[in-house]
């Protein structure tokens, strides 16, 4: 299963992404959870400190990395063929949540020295993930797919795009749902998050429906999360309402739609 979320910054999807993957650990399965995100935060989601994720060297700003799978000794010049799956092995982060973890980086603007190496090395990390690996996969993913390239998307079992009942929001999510339509990725649908009441999901509801949109999921708000958060310290699971939504949704995944 690849699970790949997405959303506007803001709607609590890194929050979600740490949550099933946390709920599927706990169901048995291995899994790697990617932050694909451009100001990634995914580690504390998954139970690290802020300490151990400062420690992470992202992949594309990893220059030994690069040059050691891109590299030719010659200068302008760089390997379009190399194996990614030591990558995985050898810079897999362990976290407390029991996912293992992979944190991406950002990717220079294409021209800018090092860029076409370390965006090589990225897209051919993505899609060993996503096409060849068995592991449950979830990717972190800021408001776009533009880390999926056509061939990978197409693999991708299913993009939860995560909002709230903010205009802003919705409409981002239209718009991410519209592009990966046009990826082919196999199912799309929307998640609602924190969300306060049946004004907040006759909102999400209505929107959807306007857009021909599958409501996936709805998670409550939860003051627990929110002061979770605030503090910095992790999400009582016993206690929170929206952790287990999360594993109901995580369920569903892993046994088809419903």
């Amino acid at each position: 299963m690849k699970i790949a979320v997405c959303g506007k910054g803001g709607v609590g999807k890194t929050f979600i992404v740490g949550s099933l993957a946390r709920n599927l650990v706990m169901a048995g399965h291995p899994v790697i959870a990617i932050d694909a995100d451009s100001s990634p935060n995914l580690a504390l989601s998954l139970g690290l400190s802020g300490d151990e994720a400062a420690r992470i060297l992202p992949v594309a700003e990893n220059e030994e990395l690069i040059r050691l799978k891109t590299g030719t000794g010659y200068g302008g010049v760089f390997r379009l063929t190399f194996t990614v799956d030591d990558i995985i092995k050898d810079h897999a982060v362990p976290t407390p949540s029991g996912a293992h973890l992979l944190v991406m980086g950002t990717v220079k603007a294409m021209g800018s020295g090092c860029a076409c190496p370390a965006h090589s090395v990225v897209k051919a990390l993505m899609r060993h993930l996503v096409v060849e690996r068995d592991e449950v996969v979830i990717l972190d993913m800021e408001a776009g797919i533009e880390h999926l390239g056509r061939s990978t998307a197409e693999h991708v079992n299913v993009l939860l795009v995560v909002t709230d009942a903010n205009r802003k929001s919705l409409e981002v999510a239209a718009t991410i749902c519209r592009l990966a339509r046009d990826a082919a990725i196999a199912r799309v649908g929307l998640v609602g998050n924190r969300v306060d009441g049946p004004r907040h999901e006759a909102i999400i509801r209505e929107f959807a429906g306007e857009h021909g949109l599958e409501v996936i999921a709805l998670i409550p708000y939860d003051v627990g999360v929110a002061d979770a958060g605030i503090a910095g310290d992790p999400v009582d699971e016993a206690a929170s309402m929206a952790f287990r939504m999360i594993g109901n949704l995580a369920r569903s995944l892993m046994e088809g739609p419903v």
